[in-house]
């Protein structure tokens, strides 16, 4: 099944309920995921982090989805569900 699917790397911000969200509902599909806390980087790494952000995302809004080469920016649920095909 993890073979199946595109990466999927996940931006978010700690404090976030709707990060928060998003991570439960990916844990809870059994899909393997990457994700990196933005507000918990700090110097280079932040500054060149919220640069990949802005590159999908020009607002720089989180939560901040990339799957294979789509973006699904925010947790809605039935984009997510037709970008992975779930």
């Amino acid at each position: 099944m993890a073979g199946s699917y595109p990466q999927i790397k996940l931006y978010a911000v700690s404090t976030c309920s709707h990060c928060r969200a998003l991570m439960e509902f990916l844990q809870q599909n059994r899909l393997p995921f990457e994700f990196v806390y933005v507000d918990e980087l700090l110097g280079e790494e932040r500054r060149d982090t919220i640069k990949k952000v802005k590159q999908v995302n020009k607002r720089c809004s989180f939560p901040t989805t990339v799957i294979g080469e789509a973006v699904v920016v925010g947790f809605k649920e039935d984009e997510l569900k037709e970008v992975l095909g779930i």
